[in-house]
Order: structure tokens, then sequence, then C-alpha cells
């Protein structure tokens, strides 16, 4: 309850934040003085700038600097530089050091175990029981996407008329990263909310295989935009912003990931399939000031309002009540149970084309 509360909580201080991406390897790094705490984050391969998740976990690193606590962050290169990057800031003196992304499980867990006296916290990364310093952070992106499918679902089929970026045709696209857990919630619970508002659309999907190559996301996003394919949606991050670009470029919209990706493409990105990163970080940034941490695997979702979309900015005039009618009614029929969403495509093979 505490933890959904600060969730709840945190929502305006969010909002009043901007991404401090691309700013190097020595991004939000302070002098170190005194006692002051020090909350620091190793990225995965896509490092800030992605406008996503490693974007978000920084954000509430700085969010963490009203706890008292000093941000620092180091960009990997490569996989190989994940163990380096973790350890490394634990000898340095951080209090708490996040990986980001699921690819770096393995390395949060060996460093975390290097480090029995730092706390370590893994965003996409379940906990493990024999390692009480570490905590996982797992969100169920398949209700976001869901309400994302929802949308695009109605829109596409229904409502070519609402705004010229969208066709006569019912189909819409994915364009995945490398097809991991989290991604492939996302896709999943995408496809189920597009086939909820209307079984007759198609959807594309394509996997990348990449988080960090934009031309093969627009190259992709193209691809399915000849098909016929009017809203795009990403689960990819880096490799995503390609996907976005094409679908500016070609005069179709967007859904974005992870965070409100609106700034991207305003004239592009309708919503984004999100989950709050920052302000989950800033919950166990509050853990370790208080000495509340908890070890173990967290999961937060629509119960506990860090799971969702991102708000529709200038296309809210465009999008119809009615529309927007099914997709808060989708949410709240998800809350109470009556709609159940699968995880994996092994179970929703009978919606896959």
């Amino acid at each position: 309850m505490k933890q959904t509360l600060s969730i709840l909580l945190l929502l305006v201080v969010a909002s009043a934040l901007v991404f401090a991406g691309g700013q190097g390897e020595e991004s939000g790094a302070m002098e170190q003085g005194g006692d002051q705490m020090v909350a620091a984050m190793a990225t995965d391969v896509g490092g800030l700038g992605d406008k996503s998740f490693n974007d978000g976990a920084y954000q509430g690193l700085q969010m963490g600097e009203d706890l008292g606590f000093e941000a620092r962050v180091v960009e990997s290169n490569q996989q190989t530089d994940y163990i380096p990057n973790l350890t490394g800031l634990a000898e340095d003196g951080a209090d708490i050091v996040f990986a980001v992304g699921f690819l770096m499980e393995q390395a949060v867990k060996e460093a975390a175990q290097m480090n029995p006296d730092t706390f370590f916290g893994g965003i996409d990364i379940g906990g493990d029981p024999e390692i009480p310093n570490f905590q996982g952070i797992l969100y169920r992106e398949e209700q976001s996407g869901f309400l994302a499918g929802v949308l695009a679902g109605h829109m596409t089929a229904q409502y070519s008329d609402a705004s010229p970026k969208l066709n006569a045709d019912p189909i819409v696209g994915v364009v995945l990263g490398m097809f991991i857990p989290p991604v492939e919630r996302y896709e999943v619970g995408f496809i189920q909310g597009v086939k909820y508002a209307n079984p007759d659309v198609q959807v594309l999907s394509v996997t990348a295989g990449d988080f960090t190559d934009q031309a093969r996301g627009r190259e992709a996003a193209v691809a399915m935009i000849e098909q016929g394919a009017d809203i795009i949606f990403h689960a990819a991050g880096l490799t995503g912003l390609g996907a976005i670009q094409a679908a500016r470029e070609n005069g179709v919209l967007a859904i974005g990931v992870d965070v409100d990706q609106n700034n991207v493409a305003p004239d592009t990105v309708i919503t984004s399939a999100v989950k709050k990163i920052p302000e989950s970080v800033y919950v166990v940034l509050e853990s370790v000031a208080n000495g509340t941490f908890e070890g173990g695997t967290h999961t937060y979702g629509l119960a506990e309002d860090a799971t969702g979309i991102a708000p529709y900015h200038s296309f809210d005039d465009v999008i119809p009540q009615e529309v927007k009618d099914a997709v808060d009614a989708a949410r709240e029929a998800v809350l109470s149970g009556e709609i159940q969403i699968a995880q994996t495509r092994a179970d929703i093979q009978d919606l896959l084309d």
C-alpha cells in the first residue's frame, strides 16, 4: 500500500521534470561531498537519449535529489560493460545502483552478490530470494499494450474520417526491438486490445532484433505502412524512434512506449503505452533513505497507477468521445478482473495473423 500511494503522489512531481537524454557518460555526476547519499545507474546499450526506459530511470534518479541523493549515471556501450559499470559504481560509494533493462539481469545479480553492502535495483528484472540486497522491478506491460491496442483498433477500423493520417484499411503495425519478456508482453497486450476493439483489424508485427538501430526501425515501419498500416506501435527503444520517424514521414500515426513520447513527434504520436519507471525508481530510493529497502520482486500495474497510456495531447480533439469512452471502459474492466490479459504469444495463438 505504501508503494502504491507513493507512486500515485509522485505523478505531479514527475510531470514537472524533463528528460536529460544524450548528455554523455558523465551525465548528472556531481562532486561527492560528506555523507551525501548516492543513487547511481548503469544504462543498457541504448544509453541516455532513448526517450524511453533509460531516460525514464534517470529521471527517477533526478527526482531522488529531493530525498538527498546525488544522481550518477554511467552509459554502457556494449553488453560486456554491464558488470564493470555496475560494480564500479558500487565501489565508488553508491548507496544504490540500478541496472536498466532485462538484458542486464545476469550482470546486476552478479554485481549485487559481489557487493553485499550496496543496494541494487533492476528495471524489468525479477528479484532473487538469495540476493537480499537486490530488488527487481517488473511491470504489467500487457495492460498498457492492451489499452493502446483498444485505441488503435477503434481508430483504424471505424474512424478514418477523424484524421487525414488514417486510411480505410483496418491494419496496424508493431515494431519490436528484441523479443524479450517485457517486449512480448507489450506486443501480446496490444494485439489483444486491437482484437477486443475490432476482431477484423489486421496486426502486422516485425522484430528488428536490436534496440539501437533507428534505420532498421524505420525500414520495418515503412514496410508495414506500404501494406496499409496507418498506426504504428513500437516497443523497441532507440530502434522505435526510427519507426516513429517513418510514421511521421509517411503521414500516419504512431504510438510510443515506456514513457510519453509525444514530444518526439507531436503531430504523429497519438499516445504512448507507458510504465511509470521514474516513480517506481523514486519509491525504491525512498525505501533506501528511510531504511525500509526490501529485496525480492515488486510488480506494478494499473492497480498501482503505474501502467496505462499517456495523454492524447493535440489528438484529444481528433479522437471521438466514444473511442475515449471505450478505452476508459476497457481500463475499468481490466481493473475489475472482467478482462484477463495474456502475457505470451503462446496464449493468443488464435489471434495471431
